[in-house]
């Protein structure tokens, strides 16, 4: 008898025909199906090759149920990451990462002006007298005097709005000190000699930095704007401006999500479960456990194979009588073998994630700090354990 290596094609896909250890198990398959179909007793009319695929596809339903389990615990690690498939990926235990959650909140930096991954620009229209509206597409220019934006490069939000030249420093130490108050509210740029340098907490120099921004934004500023598409318009209307009088604004722009502002390769990479890098699972990585399922998955196939093969005459006659066939109790049989495989597998895998496993070890050392209570300590001394 021909055996798997010696079968010209043996499987459809041939993805684990060069495999010692499923070249031998598909000879056993064969013997192990038509057994438990009572082959020794009754005819079962299945090829090799007909076994042969049925223990392939069971191999690759195991392999896609466990990287379906896998892709749910570690899709957040590898968002981002290089694509491709047959890489090993579904068979490695990768450091976990905060990618998707930086990614996540990249939006809420840049709001912030902490960060993200759009850029935010500073510059000035020129004002005039009498003039009331002016473009931000077309008048906005930066130190070089070249305008920043078109119409052409999409949407940008105004985050603020000066009818004055922003200090380079502000004057934040000992800010009791009125000579220090004066300083500050008419831009005078030096430190006087009231000025005393605290040693403190650097909370308290934020907050104090805040406070002079906020003093700047109402005690300075005496014009209010509104914006009309890519207009802004002052009130009240600039008069007795000088030539070097500008409108000072800092603005974010956003561009295309899938073109930021900096080369980001991750866009290109993995983003759902569909182009995860996994391939399938090495039949000689798989454990007795997953080789048991296989087989019995591969025993429901073949009971739906020889149904299907029965079905086709409903009763074949013999000499005086007719003898009808039992296709449709195999391939009912085998549907349901299949399905409640299925579920078994995936219900024992539901407990096995591992967000299940951080649950289970938590509860497992609350329960042992439970039981820890009851334990006696001898007389005047500590048990040690470890």
């Amino acid at each position: 008898m021909a055996t798997f290596t010696q079968i010209t094609s043996p499987t459809p896909f041939g993805f684990y025909d060069l495999e010692a250890d499923f070249q031998l198990e598909a000879d056993n398959m064969v013997t192990y199906v038509k057994r438990k179909m009572g082959d020794d007793v009754l005819s079962v009319e299945l090829t090799k090759k007909q076994i042969f695929g049925n223990f392939e596809e069971s191999v690759l339903e195991y392999s896609s149920i466990l990287n379906q389990y896998q892709a749910k615990s570690q899709l957040a690690n590898y968002l981002g990451f290089p694509t491709g498939s047959m890489s090993g990926s579904e068979e490695k235990y990768p450091r976990e990462n905060l990618e998707y959650l930086s990614r996540f909140a990249e939006p809420y930096a840049m709001e912030a002006g902490i960060g993200g991954s759009y850029n935010t620009v500073s510059g000035s229209i020129q004002l005039e007298n009498g003039r009331q509206d002016y473009d931000i597409y077309t008048e906005m220019k930066g130190e070089t005097g070249a305008v920043f934006f078109d119409n052409t490069k999409g949407k940008i939000k105004i985050s603020e709005v000066y009818h004055f030249n922003p200090q380079a420093a502000y004057r934040f130490f000992d800010t009791t000190s009125a000579i220090n108050y004066l300083n500050n509210e008419f831009s005078f740029e030096s430190f006087t000699p009231e000025t005393i340098f605290y040693v403190l907490p650097v909370f308290e120099d934020i907050l104090r930095a805040g406070q002079l921004d906020l003093s700047n934004r109402v005690r300075r500023s005496n014009y209010s704007y509104r914006v009309e598409g890519t207009k802004i318009r002052l009130f009240p209307t600039p008069s007795g401006v000088g030539s070097r009088t500008k409108l000072w604004l800092r603005v974010k722009q956003y561009p295309d999500p899938n073109s930021p502002s900096y080369k980001d390769a991750s866009i290109f990479g993995v983003s759902n479960m569909g182009n995860l890098p996994f391939g399938n699972i090495q039949y000689n990585k798989i454990n007795s456990i997953g080789r048991q399922w296989i087989r019995q998955y591969s025993l429901a196939l073949s009971r739906e194979t020889l149904g299907l093969i029965r079905s086709k005459f409903g009763t074949i006659p013999v000499p005086g009588a007719e003898v009808s066939l039992n296709g449709s109790e195999l391939i009912t049989q085998g549907r349901e073998d299949k399905k409640d495989l299925v579920t078994s597998l995936k219900e024992m895998l539901d407990t096995m994630t591992y967000d299940k496993i951080i649950e289970m070890q938590a509860t497992r050392a609350e329960n042992m700090n439970k039981q820890l209570k009851y334990v006696p300590i001898p007389n005047g001394k500590a048990i040690f354990m470890g």
